[in-house]
Order: C-alpha cells, then structure tokens, then sequence
C-alpha cells in the first residue's frame, strides 16, 4: 500500500480539484450567472470537497479526518443535488449534468471506500505517533481510479 504523505496525493482530492474547475466553468456560463444564489452555493459545495479533505489530512488524527471525510462527501452529493437544479433550469444540457455528475459520484466512492479503510484501521495518526506511519491509501480508492 502506498503511503499518503500529503493530502494532494489522495485520489479524491485530486478529483474534487478537477470537479470544481469543472464547476466553475459551467457557472460561468450568461445564462448560469444570473442565478446568482445557485452559482455562489454549487461553487462552494465543490471546493469544500476538496478544503475538506485537505483540513481533515491536516488534523492528523484518524477520527478528525474521518469527521472532514464525511462532511465532504456531504458536499459531493450537495453538488449532485444542485445539478438537478441547474438541469431543471436549463443552465445544463442532460450530457453536461450526466458527465458532472458521474465525475460527483465517483469522489462519492472514493470517500466512502477511505472512510470504510479509516474505520477499521487500527492507525490513529501521526498526532498521535502510534504506530509511525502515515495514513495509507485505501485498496477500494485503488480499485476505483484504476477502473
């Protein structure tokens, strides 16, 4: 298992950072910018995935990062559920929300298989020196980015 030794190596972080530009982009659209509310909200739901994770890595402890996981993952389905909204709006075209979305759920995944690694992980952190590693990365994390 590889060892994460930074948050930018973490495969969903990495993913959230490609969703937001990918989000701003689409909301940057005439049509998009008038909806001003949904724009400011749809931004700041994708770029707390990615703070989220950042400032749960930077914690150092396994339960912190677990609480910052779930809160990004809560903003990755708040980003699906805006895309609806877009889409009802007609900002989005069915292909545009289908690709946006997809690109949503698959952080979905990957958050969800780094918490499950976390939960039963016996690490604590490198707060806590407990066992002198850094958190590792997640075999299901693995298995989703090489699909």
């Amino acid at each position: 298992m590889s060892k994460f030794k930074q948050f930018e190596e973490i495969e969903a972080w990495k993913r959230a950072r490609s969703l937001s530009v990918v989000i701003y982009k689409m909301t940057s659209t005439p049509d998009f910018q008038k909806d001003f509310l949904l724009v400011n909200q749809t931004r700041r739901a994708s770029g707390s995935i990615m703070d989220n994770l950042a400032e749960g890595f930077g914690r150092e402890g396994n339960r912190e990062f677990q609480h910052f996981l779930t809160i990004a993952k809560g903003s990755a389905f708040e980003v699906k559920s805006q895309l609806y909204r877009a889409l009802d709006q007609k900002y989005i075209l069915i292909e545009e929300f289908e690709e946006i979305y997809n690109q949503a759920d698959i952080i979905c995944k990957l958050l969800t298989g780094l918490l499950k690694y976390l939960r039963n992980s016996e690490l604590k952190g490198t707060k806590f020196k407990c066992s002198g590693t850094l958190i590792s990365q997640s075999k299901t994390e693995k298995q989703i980015t090489e699909n």
